[in-house]
């Protein structure tokens, strides 16, 4: 029984063995595969080409046609156009390009990417971004453009505007300096669900701005908000699958925060509420919104307000008035002492002529002549 046990375990043990070569043998030869045709500065592995803080200034020749994610990060392209990608990458799915100092994307820059899907172009200085860079029929699913737009340079965004990008679903523009959203920029993106706005200066959005798309996520936090429009919020209430954040922002409260303050308290779509806060006026400044009473919000049109402004303004005309009226003196002292001495005079004048009448009156001579005369 012994020696029968034994034979099983040394035959289990050969065909282990073989199948352990077996496996080498073709991780081996998947490896030489993948590794054929790697480009120079690059790292390839299955179907992943990494190619990361070389100094490039163009994206690599002779990539393997397998390729399916592409990594040419933290070097110095530029500029994309249609022939930045030497050959025809069908099954290429996944492309990151941050931080090479791209500034200009150029017509058909994505034509020989059929299958791309997922594009990555952070951390770049984008100034022109042509409306034709995406193909008509492109499968392109998520962008990040963090970090890619500054100096006001959101004109560049119109080629969101291009009809082209039916599947986006994921947008990332947090980070940016845009200030404003141009109107109607994301009308042409039916499929887009997330959307990323943190941390891109925004100071108001205006009405119709996020009608369009199905949104799902939206993230406005770190902004430059003192209030959102009535219409504004309205439009997220419609969106009924709709999760906002909203915290970070410089929040105004003053009786015009009211409508919003009411939409935090009876909306389940601001999924940090509890963390928005009060900028100004100072004596509510860092109150959670959600602790906010009615009784404390004011406005410049309180009466209060307007008497406290109309005495600052009273008090400050009065003191201009009497500044100006001691110029005035001052210009024409010279005058004024003239003025002032000839007027002694006048006086000095006809007080001494009513001295002197008043002392001939008083004189009994000529009261007894007077009298004598009468008689």
């Amino acid at each position: 029984m012994c020696v029968f046990s034994m034979l099983r375990g040394c035959y289990l043990y050969k065909r282990i063995k073989q199948n352990y070569d077996m496996v080498r043998v073709v991780l081996l030869l998947a490896v030489i595969a993948c590794c054929h045709g790697c480009p120079e500065k690059c790292l390839c592995f299955s179907q992943t080409v990494k190619c990361q803080n070389q100094d490039l200034d163009e994206i690599p020749t002779s990539l393997p046609t397998n390729t399916k994610a592409l990594f040419v990060t933290g070097n110095n392209i530029s500029r994309l156009s249609a022939d930045s990608f030497p050959s025809l990458l069908d099954q290429l799915t996944d492309l990151y390009l941050g931080g090479n100092e791209l500034t200009i994307v150029e017509d058909m820059a994505f034509a020989k990417l059929p299958s791309l899907v997922r594009l990555d172009l952070s951390n770049n200085s984008i100034q022109q971004f042509s409306q034709d860079a995406f193909p008509v029929d492109n499968k392109v699913q998520v962008l990040n453009l963090s970090r890619c737009f500054h100096e006001h340079s959101s004109a560049a965004l119109s080629f969101l505007q291009s009809g082209n990008l039916l599947q986006l679903s994921v947008l990332n523009l947090s980070n940016n300096n845009l200030v404003f959203l141009p109107d109607n920029i994301f009308s042409s993106l039916p499929s887009l669900e997330n959307l990323s706005l943190q941390n891109s200066s925004i100071i108001s959005l205006l009405n119709g701005t996020l009608k369009v798309p199905p949104l799902q996520d939206l993230d406005l936090r770190d902004n430059t908000l003192r209030q959102l429009p009535t219409s504004t919020m309205s439009e997220f209430s419609n969106k009924t699958d709709l999760h906002i954040r909203l915290a970070g922002n410089p929040w105004r409260c003053d009786c015009s925060i009211e409508d919003l303050i009411s939409w935090l308290k009876n909306s389940s779509q601001i999924t940090d509420a509890e963390d928005l806060t009060c900028a100004e006026p100072e004596e509510l400044r860092h109150l959670p919104l959600l602790q906010i009473q009615p009784s404390q919000l004011k406005c410049s049109g309180d009466m209060e307000g307007v008497l406290e402004t109309s005495y600052v303004f009273l008090g400050l005309v009065l003191a201009l008035i009497g500044v100006i009226f001691l110029l005035v003196l001052y210009l024409n002292r010279k005058g004024i002492k003239r003025w002032m001495y000839n007027i002694r005079d006048a006086c000095r004048d006809h007080m001494e002529g009513y001295h002197y009448r008043y002392e001939i009156n008083s004189d009994p001579r000529l009261t007894n002549l007077s009298i004598n005369s009468d008689v």
